[in-house]
């Protein structure tokens, strides 16, 4: 197992550096600069001398190869260079925004598993059952809706029908735990909305699948409880599909919290991303996602790993 950890690990860095030179490319594609945004932004007529004294100031004059190699090298440092306009410390930010944004999305993920692996549990033992017609609408209503529909719709049923507005902002979960959790339930449980649909959905198939196996009718002909076969040898092998599953949706709960995170007014990365695309802030959206990217790849090969435990037979040689 050692050598797959390492060689995967390996696989991390020719994988990052051809994403960053898409990131980079796509990004110059796209018409308009930073320059010429501010100074739109800033009311002043946008004189050709100013602008270029502007871009040189950003650095946006070098050659394209000079600008990514320098970025690149920033990366590899680790500083991550300065935001174009705001001339933040990108690192700084990251540091700052991005367990904000982590926690909303696994506090969604933990949401999802609790929720939706006992729901399609139920569903998959009371098959045919009003029960299970039931718990399949549930699911499949909660597939259907948008995250951001949701988002909007709760805080205007409680703003006009209860008289109650979801807790806007963000406090340190270290500092006012249970402010934290109030201001991030919200946002958690609509992004974890579609994952627990997902989940509760391939739970559901895989435990009819593994029911139907030889082993189970034998643990059955043994006299063990019904809750014994169920969770110590159904479940433990219906488990593979959902664990690939939630280590796949993590990449878009990071991306959900975009709009949740605007919606509920919360300083993650998704905001702050947001809004650095809206001003052309290369130097910004180029880090972040690539620091996500390289987040979603460690979190597929600790999803790898796992299936060593839920399933000895299989060889990470």
């Amino acid at each position: 197992m050692r050598q797959y950890v390492v060689r995967r690990l390996l696989l991390l860095v020719p994988t990052t550096l051809l994403l960053s030179l898409l990131i980079f490319g796509l990004l110059r594609v796209v018409p308009g600069d930073a320059a010429a945004l501010l100074l739109s932004d800033e009311g002043s007529r946008v004189n050709p001398e100013v602008l270029q004294a502007l871009r040189h100031r950003m650095g946006l004059d070098r050659p394209l190869h000079v600008q990514y190699v320098s970025w690149l090298w920033d990366m590899v440092r680790g500083n991550f260079g300065e935001a174009l306009v705001s001339r933040e410390s990108i690192r700084d930010q990251i540091l700052q925004r991005l367990p904000i944004t982590l926690q909303v999305a696994v506090m969604a993920q933990l949401i999802g598993l609790f929720i939706g692996v006992p729901v399609g549990i139920l569903s998959a033992v009371n098959q045919k059952t009003w029960l299970d017609y039931a718990l399949r609408v549930f699911s499949i209503f909660f597939l259907a809706a948008p995250s951001f529909w949701l988002g909007l719709l709760i805080i205007l049923t409680g703003a006009l029908w209860f008289n109650y507005s979801p807790p806007i902002g963000y406090n340190l979960i270290w500092e006012k735990p249970v402010e934290n959790l109030l201001q991030l339930m919200w946002p958690s449980l609509i992004l974890a909305s579609h994952g627990l649909a997902t989940t509760a959905r391939m739970t559901r198939s895989t435990m009819l699948e593994v029911m139907g196996e030889d082993y189970i009718r034998t643990a059955r002909a043994k006299g063990l409880r019904e809750s014994i076969v169920i969770v110590r040898h159904a479940l433990k092998n219906a488990l593979i599909p959902v664990v690939t599953l939630t280590g796949l949706s993590f990449a878009g709960l990071l991306g959900g919290t975009v709009v949740l995170e605007s919606i509920f007014g919360i300083p993650g990365v998704g905001a702050w991303l947001v809004g650095s695309i809206q001003i052309r802030d290369y130097n910004v959206v180029q880090s972040v996602v690539v620091v996500l990217a390289v987040i979603f790849m460690l979190i597929n090969l600790a999803v790898d790993l796992v299936y060593g435990w839920l399933d000895p037979r299989i060889s990470y040689s």
